[in-house]
C-alpha cells in the first residue's frame, strides 16, 4: 500500500456475530424492556460519532441505506438494474460493511482513511438506484474517494479533525492555549468541539458544547490580549434529543431509584451540556452494584481527538452473565493482595503494604461480564474500566466490565496474529491465545486502570500525602518534587500521550500478572491442567511480539501520529522487550519472502522478559501519579518514535495486511407487547441489513411518537 494513500478496501471483510441470544432469553420482561429502550438510546447516538468522524461520514452513511432501501437487501436486482458487474457492487457492500463496522469512513483502530475498490463510473450508476441517491451522492462523490485528508489529526495538509472545524485552521499551540483557559475557568472539554474565527481584530475561538438546548447567541466567556472565547451550546442537538426521548422510556422500566436517577443526570447533562450532571451520573452510576443489565452513555474516549481531551460518544447495553462474573468477583475480593506485588509496592510498609503511590482504600469495584446487545462505538473494546475521571475513580470507585461475547467471537478466527510467527508455534499459539488474551484483559482492567493514587494539592493548600515527609521516588531515590495542582487533570496536563501512557502503564500491569502463578490458579490455570498458567505466560509474550509489529500498521508516517493509543502502547512494550537483551524477543526478517518472526525464548521470561515489562510500567506509574509530564513525555515519545529498521518493518506489515474485523449486531422490537430479538447472518449483506432495520425502526418509531 502507497504509505501517502487511503487504504483501498480490497477484500471482504471478516464479519463477526455478537451472540447474545441465551442471554437475552433469560431476561425478564420488565428488563427486556429496559434493555430495548437503552439499545435504541445506543444506537440513536450513531449520527454522532458519524459528525466526529468526518464531514462526509454522514452522507455515505445516509447514501448505504438508501441503496439498501431501493431494493430491500436484494443486492442481485439492483445490480442488474443498474447496470453494474455484480463483482463491483460486492466491492462496494464491503466497502460499506468496514464503514458500518467503524461508524465511519476512518479506521477506529488507525484513524486512516479508507476508500471503496470500486470505479467511479459504478458508483455514479449506484446512484440512480433513486432520486434521494442522486442528491446524496453529488456530496460525497469528491470526498468518498479522495486520497487526502489521509487520516484523522491536528488540522493539517493531509490529516483533519471534526473536532476542531472551520474554514480557519487552528494550530495545536492555539488548542493548548484555549484548553488551560477552559481548565482556570472550570469547562470541561469532553463534550465539545473548537472552532476558529476573526471578530474585528481578534482571534475568536467557539466552544462548540453538544447540547439540546440551544443558545441563540455565542457566549463571552474570556476577551483579553486580542483572544476570545465564546460558548456555543446546540452541538448535535437533534441526536441527544432523541438520545434523551429513549431513556426517558428506559426510566420507567429501570430495575431500581438509583438507575432511574442516574438516567435522569444522564439526560440533564446531555440536555444542558453541563458536565457536572454527567460526572454526578458516573458517582450513582458506579453504585449500581451487578444490574441484570449494564448500560452506558456519553462522551467518553478521548482517543480520537489529537490533543487528547474530546470524547466520542458511546453507548453500550450488555447483559450480565452470573456464571463468568464469578471468578471475576472472586478476584476483586482479592485485589489488594495482588496489589502488594507490583514493583511500586514491594517492600513497603506503609498504607496496609500497598505504599505512597496506591490509593489508602481500593474500593472493590463491580466486575461484570457483559454479552452486548448494542455497542455504539468506532472500537469495540473488549473490556471497559469507567468512569474516566480520576477524582471520581479515587473517591467514589469504578466498574469493571468484560464484553465477553465480542472476545468469543474475534478468537474463533485469531489466524492473523499468528502471520508473524514460526509455523511450528502456529498450532499451540492458536490454542492457547483466547485463553490468555482474556486473562491479560482482565488484568489490564482491575489490576491496570484500578490502581494508582494522583498526589494532589487541594485548592486550599492541602495535599493527599504528607509534603513534608514525601514519598521516596524509587525512580531517583529522592523525595518527589512534582505533584497535581489545584485544577490540573491527568489528561489535562499529559495531553496528546494521556490515553496511549494510561493504557501502556494497565498492559503493562496486565502483562506483569501473567507470571503470577497463585492468580493464573485462581481462574483454573496451574502446572497440571491441559493448559498450564507458564503456557500462557509464554503465549502472552508473543502476542506482546506480534502485537508490536502489527501496531505499526497504525503509525502514519507523514505527520508522525499514531492512529491508536492501544498500538502505540504495544510498539512502547515491544521496544523494551527487543532491548532486554540475551535475545529474549527477536524479530528475524526474511527478505526473500518478506515474512518478519517473532521469537519469544521462554526460559528467560523471568530473567529478561518480566523485568523489562516492570521497569517501564514502574516508570509510568510514578510519573503519572506525580505529575511529572516532562520526564514521561521525554521518555515516551523517544521510544514510540519508529525509525530505521521499523519503517521498513511497517512497509512490510502494510503489504500484508489481513482482512478487516467488523461486528453484526442484533436489533430488538416489540410485537404485541413482547420484547423480540433479531439477530442477522454475519455476512456483508448481514452488516448493511441490520444497520439499515436498526435505523429504519428509530425513524419510524420518532414519526409515530
Amino acid at each position: 500500500m502507497d504509505q501517502s494513500s487511503p487504504m483501498v478496501i480490497n477484500k471482504s471483510p471478516e464479519v463477526f456475530r455478537l451472540e447474545v441470544q441465551q442471554a437475552f432469553a433469560k431476561l425478564i420482561p420488565r428488563e427486556k424492556l429496559y434493555a430495548y429502550y437503552s439499545a435504541r438510546a445506543a444506537w440513536s447516538s450513531a449520527a454522532i460519532i458519524l459528525n466526529q468522524t468526518s464531514p462526509e461520514s454522514i452522507s455515505i452513511f445516509q447514501f448505504i441505506l438508501e441503496l439498501y432501501k431501493s431494493c430491500e437487501g436484494n443486492w442481485a436486482e439492483l445490480a442488474s438494474r443498474v447496470g453494474i458487474d455484480i463483482k463491483e457492487l460486492r466491492r462496494f457492500l464491503d466497502y460499506a460493511a468496514v464503514f458500518l463496522g467503524n461508524i465511519g469512513n476512518y479506521f477506529g483502530q488507525g484513524d486512516q482513511k479508507f476508500i471503496p475498490d470500486v470505479s467511479e463510473s459504478a458508483l455514479q450508476k449506484l446512484s440512480q438506484c433513486s432520486e434521494i441517491a442522486v442528491s446524496i451522492y453529488e456530496i460525497i462523490e469528491r470526498p468518498l474517494k479522495a486520497s487526502l485528508p489521509l487520516a484523522l489529526g491536528f488540522p493539517s495538509d493531509i490529516a483533519q479533525s471534526s473536532y476542531y472545524p472551520g474554514e480557519l485552521r487552528i494550530s495545536r499551540e492555539e488548542i493548548s492555549d484555549v484548553s488551560h483557559i477552559l481548565t482556570k475557568l472550570g469547562i470541561d472539554p469532553e463534550n465539545t468541539r473548537l472552532s476558529k474565527t476573526i471578530v474585528g481584530q481578534k482571534s475568536c475561538f467557539d466552544v462548540l458544547q453538544s447540547s439540546v438546548e440551544e443558545d441563540s447567541l455565542p457566549k463571552v466567556i474570556y476577551d483579553e490580549s486580542g483572544l476570545m472565547i465564546r460558548i456555543i451550546r446546540g452541538g448535535h442537538r437533534s441526536e441527544l434529543s432523541l438520545v434523551c426521548h429513549y431513556l426517558e422510556h428506559a426510566k420507567g422500566s429501570a430495575a431500581n431509584q438509583l438507575q432511574k436517577s442516574f438516567i435522569s443526570k444522564y439526560q440533564q447533562s446531555f440536555t444542558t451540556g453541563d458536565m457536572e450532571s454527567y460526572k454526578n451520573s458516573q458517582r450513582e452510576w458506579v453504585k449500581d452494584i451487578m444490574p441484570s443489565v449494564e448500560v452506558f452513555f456519553g462522551f467518553i474516549e478521548p482517543y480520537r481527538d489529537p490533543f487528547g481531551v474530546r470524547a466520542e460518544f458511546e453507548g453500550l447495553v450488555g447483559i450480565v452473565n452470573a456464571q463468568e462474573t464469578k471468578n471475576l468477583t472472586a478476584l476483586v475480593k482479592k485485589s489488594s493482595t495482588f496489589i502488594r506485588r507490583l514493583p511500586w509496592a514491594e517492600n513497603q510498609h506503609d498504607n496496609d503494604g500497598k505504599g505512597p503511590f496506591e490509593k489508602e482504600m481500593f474500593e472493590s469495584p463491580d466486575f461484570t461480564s457483559l454479552h452486548t446487545l448494542a455497542y455504539c462505538s468506532s472500537i469495540i473494546f473488549p473490556g471497559k474500566n469507567l468512569p474516566n475521571y480520576n477524582d471520581i475513580r479515587q473517591n467514589d470507585g469504578f466498574k469493571n466490565v468484560m464484553t465477553t461475547n465480542t472476545m468469543t467471537a474475534t478468537n474463533s478466527k485469531s489466524e492473523a496474529m499468528a502471520s508473524c510467527l514460526d509455523p511450528s508455534e502456529v498450532s499451540n499459539f492458536l490454542k492457547h491465545r483466547e485463553h490468555a488474551f482474556y486473562l491479560w484483559v482482565v488484568f489490564h482492567e482491575l489490576l491496570g486502570h484500578g490502581t494508582g493514587k494522583f498526589l494532589v494539592e487541594s485548592h486550599s493548600g492541602g495535599f493527599n500525602f504528607d509534603p513534608k515527609n514525601a514519598p521516596i521516588n524509587p525512580l531517583t531515590g529522592s523525595p518527589i518534587n512534582s505533584w497535581y495542582k489545584h485544577g490540573e487533570t491527568w489528561t489535562g496536563l499529559f495531553g496528546d500521550i494521556a490515553t496511549t501512557v494510561d493504557e501502556c502503564r494497565a498492559e503493562c500491569v496486565g502483562a506483569y500478572f501473567m507470571s503470577d502463578i497463585e492468580l493464573l490458579a485462581m481462574f483454573g490455570y496451574t502446572d497440571d491442567t491441559e493448559i498450564t498458567g507458564r503456557d500462557l505466560e509464554y503465549n502472552m509474550y508473543m502476542q506482546l511480539g506480534v502485537a508490536g509489529l502489527r501496531a505499526l500498521e497504525n503509525y502514519n508516517i507523514e505527520d508522525h501520529k499514531w492512529g491508536q493509543a492501544h498500538s502505540r502502547a504495544h510498539f512502547a512494550m515491544f521496544k523494551c522487550l527487543l532491548a532486554a537483551g540475551g535475545d529474549f524477543l527477536t524479530v528475524t526478517d526474511d527478505k526473500c519472502s518478506g515474512k518478519l518472526t517473532v521469537t519469544v525464548d521462554r526460559t528467560k521470561i523471568s530473567t529478561h522478559g518480566r523485568p523489562a515489562i516492570a521497569s517501564l510500567m514502574l516508570k509510568l506509574h510514578i510519573w503519572r501519579c506525580t505529575a511529572d509530564v516532562k520526564s514521561c513525555r521525554n521518555y515516551y515519545v523517544q521510544l514510540t518514535e519508529p525509525t530505521g529498521v521499523y519503517l521498513e518493518r511497517r512497509r512490510i506489515m502494510l503489504a500484508k495486511q489481513t482482512a478487516k474485523q467488523v461486528f453484526v449486531q442484533p436489533n430488538t422490537f416489540i410485537s404485541d407487547g413482547e420484547v423480540l430479538l433479531k439477530e442477522y447472518e454475519p455476512t456483508v449483506e448481514g452488516m448493511i441489513q441490520s444497520w439499515a432495520e436498526r435505523m429504519r425502526m428509530i425513524r419510524e418509531e420518532t414519526e409515530n411518537s
